[in-house]
């Protein structure tokens, strides 16, 4: 699977065999669908969904299994199962039809009002994390083993504290420290695992949708606080931090994962993720 090309004469395939009343419509690759999966838009209103590597075939079932469940319980649309594909001969995974949902990825998108966005998003995470948990898959592979403790990444976060020099690698590995004696929550609950701008549909100038549900599971939501660092500056940070409303431990621990996740990109060969990374631990050396 992993050698297997994924192209629109693959997609067209798996429709005619499974899909036959969808298989004549226009198909055509998503511009920026992802890394982990690849993304097709079938027609005007859906979109095929196939994971890219064996690693990331258990989030196609858990997404088809629990969307119809969180969708209820969320204030904005999330993506909507309209077919569950079958693994087959060429392609040995499910894949999945999902509804096209309206939006420009928020890293591309002309945001109108950044505090108000930041305070939708807090909304949405806040009535995530009311879901009923029974039965929910908790952290391991199928979430990159987002919402588990941060230990997990103990060594290699060690690793990559060499990248640092000084003061810098002493703060971040204070920052570090600090995260992993901060007591975890004493109920799990549901946390999308991959809040990121490229999965936050706006339109119209605001928060329309969030997707891509790969990484998320049940058990401690300090993974969907690094946007805080990431990508929200001033009021907007401010306001996402006040209506999240989670304690201090919640925010130590979510430093932890703004840390990792600042490390990771510093040692990218991108330019501008590598100055994200730079500007992520600046922030969080400052006390932010």
């Amino acid at each position: 699977m992993t050698d297997l090309r994924i192209d629109a004469r693959l997609v067209r395939g798996l429709l005619q065999e499974q899909f036959p009343n969808w298989s004549r419509l226009p198909l055509c690759p998503v511009e920026r669908g992802g890394k982990d999966h690849r993304m097709f838009r079938l027609g005007d209103a859906m979109t095929v969904r196939l994971p890219s590597a064996p690693e990331y075939v258990p989030q196609v079932e858990k997404e088809q299994s629990w969307l119809p469940r969180l969708a209820p319980v969320v204030p904005l649309p999330i993506p909507a199962v309209l077919g569950r594909g079958r693994a087959t001969a060429e392609f040995h995974a499910p894949w999945s039809i999902y509804g096209w949902i309206e939006g420009v990825p928020a890293t591309r998108a002309n945001v109108d009002d950044w505090e108000r966005l930041a305070g939708d998003l807090a909304s949405f995470l806040v009535r995530l994390r009311s879901a009923a948990t029974a039965g929910a898959p908790p952290p391991g592979p199928h979430s990159a083993f987002r919402g588990g403790p941060l230990s997990h990444w103990d060594d290699e976060v060690g690793d990559l504290l060499r990248r640092l020099r000084g003061r810098e690698r002493e703060g971040a590995a204070r920052v570090w420290r600090d995260a992993l004696a901060a007591p975890l929550p004493d109920r799990a609950a549901w946390f999308h695992g991959d809040v990121a701008t490229a999965n936050l549909l706006v339109q119209d100038g605001r928060l329309a949708a969030v997707i891509d549900f790969g990484c998320a599971g049940v058990g401690d939501t300090a993974c969907d606080t690094g946007i805080a660092w990431t990508h929200l500056r001033g009021a907007a940070a401010r306001t996402f931090r006040r209506e999240l409303a989670v304690d201090d431990a919640t925010w130590a621990r979510g430093r932890g994962w703004a840390v990792w996740k600042g490390l990771l990109m510093i040692g990218s060969p991108r330019a501008e993720h590598a100055a994200l990374g730079r500007a992520v631990l600046s922030r969080l050396l400052a006390g932010e």
